[in-house]
């Protein structure tokens, strides 16, 4: 990944952006993550003591989330943030310059508490921020290598998963911040949910429904895993059945049926009640799409697990 700074306080600013400030009530106009300007897309739960019903720009700390509605507040608190050198937590996975640092929301409330406000005005489904204490957060973060200007980590978006959860999701609420989107950071982030449920023994996928944003970034993040746990089979086995994919790939056997239906290469129904998958039909439908098959994460990356 390139550098990450854009022009400062220069809007960063989509389609999707401009339909969902159309969509919503005034609250929050624009937010300063750091020196970066851009469009909130939903209303959130900061104190009206504090910022007031309406606001046109909340600066935010772009790594340890505190708020203010004072431009002189807040660069005056980026400069001595303790958090500057290293995001909060525990380092679970590094690849590249991207690391996945894991928090335990009951030991770090109000760094959880300040980031779900955040999140809130880019998330309209979700609106638990005060209960942070039953969740824990992964932050992705961005480590700028020797040769770049910038000199500290950036916080390019995050999820959470509940510590207990009846439902086995691996993941409550996920968001990649709008200035970095669509670059398949989403992808590392449930790379690395699955990946940890599959390490503590576990079938899990996110919580549901899904926004409209999410449920994409699932369609393409769940078809890609599947091709290509189907397409590593060994070279003699030519079909495998539903439930065998679901296995090997540790995804909801409803979340691989349904994704197998919209590829297209569901095949006939088995003796047994089973559905076979053919390697073929996976392999010409990865050619005819294009879908890059490469893992969005390494085992070999994760840190003392």
């Amino acid at each position: 990944m390139g550098s990450l700074s854009t022009n400062p306080l220069s809007p960063v600013t989509s389609p999707l952006a401009t339909q969902k400030r159309l969509e919503r009530k005034p609250d929050i106009h624009q937010v300063v993550l750091g020196d970066i300007l851009f469009d909130t897309w939903y209303p959130s739960f900061y104190p009206d003591e504090l910022v007031g019903k309406e606001l046109d720009r909340l600066y935010v700390c772009q790594w340890c989330f505190k708020y203010t509605k004072d431009q002189p507040h807040h660069l005056s608190h980026i400069k001595l943030c303790p958090l500057k050198k290293e995001p909060v937590g525990e380092l679970i996975y590094s690849q590249g310059n991207h690391g996945i640092y894991e928090i335990d929301g009951e030991s770090h409330q109000l760094f959880a508490q300040n980031l779900s406000l955040f999140a809130k005005l880019f998330l309209d489904n979700k609106s638990v921020f005060f209960d942070v204490g039953s969740f824990d957060y992964y932050l992705l973060a961005h480590t700028p290598s020797p040769s770049c200007a910038l000199t500290s980590p950036q916080i390019l978006g995050f999820f959470s998963k509940e510590k207990m959860s009846w439902d086995n999701n691996n993941l409550a609420c996920i968001l990649v911040f709008p200035p970095w989107q669509r670059k398949g950071l989403g992808k590392i982030l449930m790379g690395v949910s699955y990946e940890l449920s599959k390490r503590e023994g576990r079938y899990g996928g996110p919580e549901k429904p899904l926004s409209e944003l999410g449920r994409r970034g699932y369609v393409q993040f769940w078809e890609a895993r599947i091709a290509r746990t189907i397409l590593s089979m060994p070279g003699k086995k030519k079909a495998m059945s539903v439930m065998e994919v679901a296995r090997e790939c540790w995804v909801l056997t409803d979340d691989v049926r349904e994704s197998l239906k919209r590829m297209g290469v569901l095949g006939a129904r088995r003796k047994d009640g089973g559905v076979a998958v053919s390697k073929k039909a996976v392999r010409e439908w990865a050619a005819r799409t294009g879908v890059d098959l490469t893992p969005p994460v390494r085992e070999d990356a994760f840190l003392g697990r």
